[in-house]
């Protein structure tokens, strides 16, 4: 990898970056974490999605922000590998303390690394588009001053739609953002969810059942694909394979410009406010 500058990549399991991009690129994953009554899991290493969807029945978990220790040993890793700069790409401050707890632990680290705290104010996928980004900017040679203007323009173009099956995991995790709680339950209507420009969730149209809303997610995401010249796109699920794959086979149809695609399950911790059935359609503009 092209790194002259010795920039290093530091994010967070919420932003659901592939592992294959997570290897390419040598990002640092700080997990979240995943709380039940009687024990704390680190996200995506000591439990999984199924464990997640399973013990659901029994019992909602809650979420928290990475250990303050992980975080700080994080940075002191990417020092003792030789790293001179680190790009910090979290998931939304306006949904997570997470960014906020990477800026305090960064203080620590001013005298040692150049550091750029990036605030995606976006989830999943579309905060994982603009670590990918990062990855790429480096790859190609670009200076740490030129890869910020670039990173801030991947997150004013970047959108994830998504569906659930019900609003009950997002209410109880207090995650319900500006989707209002009357929307569901009588007529069956299901919301198209996004992030806001302040990275909290609202509702950007509403369609009555599963199938609709599905189809509406992907409307939403062409309508928002068709303003760029070339896009990445992304498909993730909980327990949705089926439909998921449905949206896959049609991508090249519905989205003639995409460059990449990006397919796959969120992180368990994300999954604890979604619960099974979420569909997301993600776009990144490229060019």
């Amino acid at each position: 990898m092209n790194n002259k500058e010795k920039i290093a990549i530091i994010t967070d399991s919420g932003t659901d970056v592939p592992p294959k991009y997570i290897e390419k690129y040598n990002m640092y994953v700080v997990p979240l974490i995943v709380n039940y009554e009687n024990q704390s899991y680190r996200d995506g290493i000591d439990i999984n999605i199924n464990k997640i969807c399973e013990k659901l029945k029994e019992e909602v978990p809650t979420t928290s922000l990475p250990s303050i220790d992980d975080i700080m040993e994080t940075f002191e890793r990417v020092l003792t590998d030789g790293y001179k700069k680190v790009i910090v790409v979290t998931i939304s401050s306006g949904l997570s303390g997470t960014h906020n707890a990477m800026r305090i632990a960064s203080e620590s680290f001013e005298d040692k690394l150049d550091i750029m705290l990036v605030d995606t104010k976006n989830i999943d996928i579309g905060a994982g588009f603009t670590a990918i980004r990062a990855g790429e900017l480096i790859e190609q040679g670009y200076s740490f001053d030129e890869i910020k203007e670039k990173l801030d323009d991947a997150i004013n173009n970047t959108k994830v739609y998504f569906c659930v099956k019900t609003l009950e995991y997002l209410r109880k995790g207090g995650r319900i953002g500006l989707v209002a709680s009357v929307v569901g339950t009588a007529l069956d209507l299901k919301p198209v969810i996004s992030c806001n420009s302040d990275g909290i969730y609202y509702v950007v149209s509403k369609a009555r059942g599963r199938k609709k809303s599905i189809k509406k997610a992907i409307n939403e995401a062409k309508e928002y694909a068709k303003q760029f010249e070339e896009y990445n796109i992304a498909v993730v699920n909980v327990w949705s394979k089926e439909e998921a794959k449905e949206i896959e086979d049609n991508i090249k149809n519905d989205f003639p410009n995409v460059k990449s695609v990006f397919v796959g399950a969120i992180s368990p911790a994300l999954a604890v406010h979604t619960g099974p059935g979420l569909i997301g359609v993600g776009v990144q503009k490229i060019k």
